[in-house]
């Protein structure tokens, strides 16, 4: 078994640099937590492995045989429909050669076929069918099996969790669908996907998410669209929350639904939810490299399917693209600044950025945690 990277092996995690620090005394995580490519290795293992994981919403396996494919903590996954309308998730690995069950990121199967040597699995992910395989001693079916994973499902969208031992997903979620009533994600349908590559390391991009600091210098227009004066920053065990009311004027382009409140959910690690009175965006932050991440939009809406409301839903795709653009250019040269001899360390905003720091706590917990872990997840 591959071993896995720990906090442990790191010399630059010691006492100091994991301590917990109230945010009116706090410093920064280090530059090179953002910048050192041995990071991305300790995140994959530390934090990806042992987290919930959002990889897509039940409308995407609506029946038996329907699936679709993911990844995470670099491993291939896939999540479907068994025959009796349960969620299954599996590696998306065959037991024999490593080869993909799947290759097209969407579909609907009666059964699993390795498109490597023709090995057959049931949705159930038993080994059903192996060609050629009659002379070989001491094998049996039942020993090759495909490989499960924990799977969950909270407001109709899919987690999966590499950790065995993680507490079930809503326990991590609680409160939210309180919260935002009488507001509700499940009344919304899916519109649209887009995927934006980011030239900087993931935890820059959660960084930048997390504060409202810097609406006012990156986001103009956005500016406009939320009543500034009034927006606020909630903690919570495994996550955080912006809040304002949306701002009432001529220009505001939330206008038609004024009154109503914005919400912004960031859930460790990665998981985020925009949450306005007529449609939510889910984005999904993905470590792609050292230096390189990609982030995932879903956008659902009320009443998707009405033709009246067609303008309103790309004006408002359109809206996010610029904002997703500006949030783009600023992390990527806050990336370089990160890089240079001039930053390695630096201090919080306590009215603006105890989300940040509320952030950086529980990474250097999870980065505790794997200290002291000898055995990677299973």
């Amino acid at each position: 078994m591959q071993k896995q990277t720990r906090a442990a092996d790191f010399a630059e995690l010691n006492e100091v640099a994991l301590s917990s620090v109230p945010l009116e005394r706090a410093e920064t995580i280090p530059s090179a937590w953002y910048t050192d490519p041995r990071f991305h290795a300790l995140d994959r293992d530390a934090i990806f492995a042992r987290t919930w994981q959002g990889v897509g919403h039940v409308s995407m396996v609506a029946g038996p045989g329907d699936y679709f494919l993911a990844t995470v903590a670099d491993n291939p996954i896939i999540v479907l429909r068994d025959r009796e309308g349960g969620l299954r998730a599996y590696y998306n690995v065959c037991r024999h050669r490593g080869g993909p069950l799947a290759i097209e990121p969407q579909g609907c199967v009666k059964a699993l076929t390795c498109k490597y040597h023709g090995w057959t699995y049931l949705l159930d992910g038993s080994l059903r069918g192996v060609p050629l395989f009659d002379r070989v001693e001491l094998f049996d079916k039942k020993d090759f099996g495909l490989v499960p994973l924990r799977i969950d499902v909270w407001e109709g969208f899919i987690f999966v969790n590499l950790d065995p031992a993680a507490p079930p997903v809503g326990t991590v979620f609680a409160g939210i669908t309180e919260r935002i009533a009488p507001n509700r994600l499940t009344t919304k349908r899916f519109v649209r996907r887009l995927d934006y590559e980011v030239r900087a390391n993931w935890k820059v991009y959660i960084d930048n998410y997390l504060e409202g600091y810097h609406v006012p210098y990156v986001h103009p227009e956005l500016t406009k669209a939320l009543d500034y004066q009034q927006y606020k920053t909630y903690l919570d065990k495994r996550y955080s929350f912006q809040h304002s009311p949306l701002a009432v004027s001529d220009d505001n382009f939330y206008t038609g639904q004024a009154g109503g409140e914005a919400f912004y959910y960031c859930v460790f690690p990665n998981f985020m939810l925009n949450i306005l009175p007529t449609r939510v965006q889910v984005n999904l932050v993905q470590p792609i490299g050292p230096d390189r991440c990609r982030v995932i939009f879903w956008y659902y809406y009320d009443d998707a399917e009405n033709p009246a409301l067609r303008n309103v839903i790309e004006t408002d795709i359109a809206y996010s693209d610029n904002v997703q653009r500006e949030d783009r250019e600023i992390c990527e040269h806050v990336q370089a600044g990160l890089t240079s001899r001039a930053y390695d360390r630096g201090r919080f905003s306590v009215q603006m950025e105890s989300a940040v720091h509320h952030f950086q706590q529980l990474l250097k917990q999870a980065y505790r945690e794997s200290s002291s872990q000898d055995e990677p997840v299973s």
